[in-house]
């Protein structure tokens, strides 16, 4: 199932965000996989003053970035910052002070293999221009995982690691949720949803059981 959820303004889609996902947080024990970026800090922010038994709901990361924990471009400061600091929700992040990615990839897959039943609950996901979710890039070696997991992937673009869900683990999500913000990212959704090309992002969203599109009318002016 595919449902596209248009607002008219980014405000107005970080509340309604914010609303969707509490209605999926609201059933305990949850696991709960935070978008990285800049996009969801205000949906994180809102959803931080919804009502909720935070206290059953163990957040992750789909990606990171291979930065010190302190660094300003962590997805796990980021999260912190916008919502764990202010609720009592607990976060499993990747150990990024380990002696390499692929190490601290298969210790993150280890804990997440402890916390997940069948897969994961609710995952929140973001796109960039080029279609890449998580840190799926196009081109990419992660991209042709065929395993649900976790692993480093090595960015030639950006020179430099990410640490990733593959496609498989991000399939096996009960919701999977894609929050796009702003023009610069219409013609992406129009690559996606409309002409379906097989980026990054439509990979994993055909192949997930339940996906919802949350887009502000500028990311959705060209459907």
């Amino acid at each position: 199932m595919m449902r596209i959820d248009v607002h008219a303004t980014p405000e107005d889609l970080a509340e309604a965000a914010a609303d969707h996902l509490a209605e999926l947080l609201a059933v305990a024990p949850v696991t709960f996989g935070l978008a990285g970026g800049s996009t969801p800090a205000p949906t994180y922010q809102a959803l931080s003053q919804r009502s909720l038994d935070w206290s059953h709901v163990t957040c992750w990361l789909p990606d990171e970035r291979w930065v010190p924990p302190d660094d300003p471009a962590s997805n796990a400061l980021m999260a912190r910052r916008s919502l764990i600091n202010h609720v009592p929700a607990q976060l499993i992040a990747p150990d990024t002070t380990l002696a390499d990615p692929g190490e601290s990839a298969a210790a993150y897959q280890r804990l997440l293999e402890s916390e997940f039943d069948d897969g994961p609950d609710v995952v929140l996901l973001g796109i960039g221009d080029d279609g890449h979710t998580a840190s799926l890039f196009p081109g990419t070696e992660a991209l042709g995982h065929k395993d649900a997991g976790y692993v480093a992937n090595w960015v030639d673009q950006f020179g430099t690691w990410r640490l990733t869900a593959t496609a498989p683990l991000l399939h096996h999500s009960d919701h999977l949720l894609f929050l796009v913000v702003g023009a610069a990212k219409a013609v992406t959704i129009r690559r996606i949803l409309v002409d379906e090309e097989q980026l990054p992002a439509r990979v994993v969203a055909e192949a997930a059981s339940d996906v919802t599109w949350l887009l502000d009318a500028e990311a959705a002016a060209l459907l």
